[in-house]
């Protein structure tokens, strides 16, 4: 469970950036919900109250395709058994796990066998505007806009880069995100063993990366885990998937793939400078032997062994006490980002307060896209975010003042661990789901380490942070060849950053990998995405 749970945290959180650049497609507005004909799609539309609950007069089943991460079966979930007393909608289930849900995803939507609604469904702007544009999946901005989903709405007119954002070329929106105003990470950030750290007197932590190598030297030479071996390893990782986002901040970076810098430039970072910066810094380490040498064939869990063996001085995590064992404490400090030789860095690409990929859409078998809408629009106000968050009232949770949203937890039914009982209350556990979160939701709630990590936050990432790149949509033709572009640059990058780090393959060879890259279309890569961030600036004035 303590997997799972650190795979809810992380799936919070948004992957390579990638992910977010998309396709649009042609136009589809006959009987579309954002054209004119929005009322011809339901029937039922004089049966939907546009405020207050039920929703509907009559009671309404509908089909709901989702991710589910295995815990509790869904139609016993105290969550939406309460629901459906409030809203009048049953739901039956089509649920897939989490391992084989994009297989599933990809047969239904072949098919044509249609579930009436996508939950939790990662739905790629890609396919979003795919199935849009063939009608599979139906536009939703006239439902928001004529007052099925008043609370998504006030969203959007309070923050418009989120409504363009998952607004396609078309004019339409055909899915809607995980919307989280509150968060600072999409990737996990670095940290620092406590211990350590107290074990060579260090009281102030690196700022700049040659007092980062002269630290990870004294872990290597200082034996500061005290066994009388030469056991400790200064800095590990998995594959550099998890220290690599963090690490680029240090010459300048916003992301693995595709940023756009203060300027509104687009880049592609493999065949930066500032890469080249972090691939040298990286193989000085391995050279040196700072850099765990099993970094390239180790797993997550052995990983977390190395940690509870008090043996790792600097590691990736959700939280640190994920890989050293314990309880959430401040002992282990978030690590601050180094400046390099870099001008302006260090730098940090924060959350974008939205996810990347569509988590909600309506298909075109919905015999209710009204009544659907407000089911959903609930997720997205106080009230039903708190609900399927942290379950119904008095269960886990009571309001301490209600008029300030203030609550208190309660004692966990059978005195199990609290998240995990919650997984058995609420959908929204291990995997991305529609809704909105703040920092209103868990006013009274928030631990003396939730306090902590706010305040690592506030001190060393805010004041450098910027969302590397918006959600934006390409044509279908640039779609298309984007990504046969990026698909063979992916797997050449990843290969050669392992043997730059490893010095199988010498820095001195640096232009020569540089040419490569533009060769197979790195510079096209810069030329499409400027394009589609270009447009999407030019749509909000």
């Amino acid at each position: 469970m303590k997997k799972l749970r650190k795979t809810s945290a992380w799936l919070l959180c948004l992957t390579l950036l990638v992910s977010l650049l998309a396709a649009c497609g042609s136009s589809n507005d006959e009987g579309a919900a954002g054209g004119t004909n929005a009322t011809d799609v339901s029937k039922t539309a004089e049966d939907v109250k546009k405020e207050g609950f039920p929703i509907v007069s009559e009671p309404l089943t509908l089909t709901m395709m989702s991710q589910d991460a295995g815990v509790a079966d869904w139609n016993k979930m105290p969550v939406l058994q309460e629901m459906e007393k409030l809203t009048g909608i049953k739901l039956e289930y089509q649920n897939s796990p989490i391992d084989s849900f994009a297989t599933k995803k990809n047969l239904v939507f072949a098919s044509g066998n249609l579930p009436d609604i996508f939950y939790a469904a990662d739905l790629k702007p890609a396919e979003q505007v795919t199935y849009g544009s063939q009608g599979v999946l139906i536009p939703l901005e006239g439902y928001i806009d004529n007052g099925y989903a008043p609370n998504l709405k006030k969203i959007f007119d309070e923050n418009p880069d989120i409504r363009k954002s998952f607004t396609t070329p078309d004019g339409h929106m055909y899915a809607l995100p995980n919307i989280d105003l509150a968060a600072v990470w999409y990737r996990s950030p670095m940290w620092y063993n406590g211990k350590i750290l107290k074990a060579l007197g260090v009281t102030e932590l690196p700022k700049t990366t040659d007092e980062f190598y002269a630290f990870l030297k004294r872990v290597k030479e200082e034996d500061p885990n005290g066994n009388g071996k030469q056991d400790e390893i200064p800095l590990t990782s998995v594959k550099l998937d998890d220290l690599r986002m963090f690490f680029l901040g240090f010459w300048g970076i916003y992301n693995e793939v595709i940023y756009a810098d203060k300027d509104g430039k687009v880049h592609y970072t493999p065949q930066e400078e500032g890469y080249k910066g972090y691939l040298t810094f990286l193989n000085r380490l391995w050279n040196d032997n700072l850099l765990d040498h099993e970094t390239f064939s180790q797993t997550a869990d052995q990983k977390k062994a190395k940690g509870q063996n008090n043996q790792i001085a600097v590691f990736n995590d959700w939280f640190p006490y994920f890989t050293l064992g314990g309880e959430p404490s401040g002992d282990n400090p978030m690590m601050t980002p180094l400046k390099s030789e870099v001008a302006g860095s260090p730098v940090y690409g924060k959350h974008p307060g939205i996810s990347a990929n569509g988590t909600f859409a309506i298909s075109s078998s919905n015999p209710a896209p009204e009544a659907t809408m407000r089911w959903i629009d609930y997720l997205y106000s106080y009230e039903g975010a708190t609900l399927f968050a942290q379950g119904p009232e008095n269960l886990l949770w009571k309001y301490k003042n209600k008029d300030t949203h203030e609550k208190e937890w309660l004692p966990v039914p059978g005195g199990v661990d609290r998240e995990e009982y919650r997984g058995t209350m609420t959908p929204n556990y291990g995997i991305l789901t529609p809704g909105m979160n703040d920092t209103e939701l868990t006013k009274g709630l928030r631990s003396e380490f939730d306090a902590w990590i706010d305040k690592e936050n506030a001190e060393k990432l805010t004041p450098i942070g910027k969302a590397p790149f918006p959600n934006v949509y390409l044509t279908n033709e640039e779609q298309s060849e984007a990504t046969a572009l990026l698909s063979d640059l992916n797997t050449y990058v990843i290969q050669m950053e392992a043997k730059f780090v490893t010095g199988n393959e010498p820095l001195s060879n640096w232009d020569t990998y540089t040419a490569q890259i533009k060769k197979m279309g790195g510079d096209r890569i810069v030329e499409l995405y400027q394009g589609a961030y270009d447009r999407w600036n030019e749509s909000s004035k």
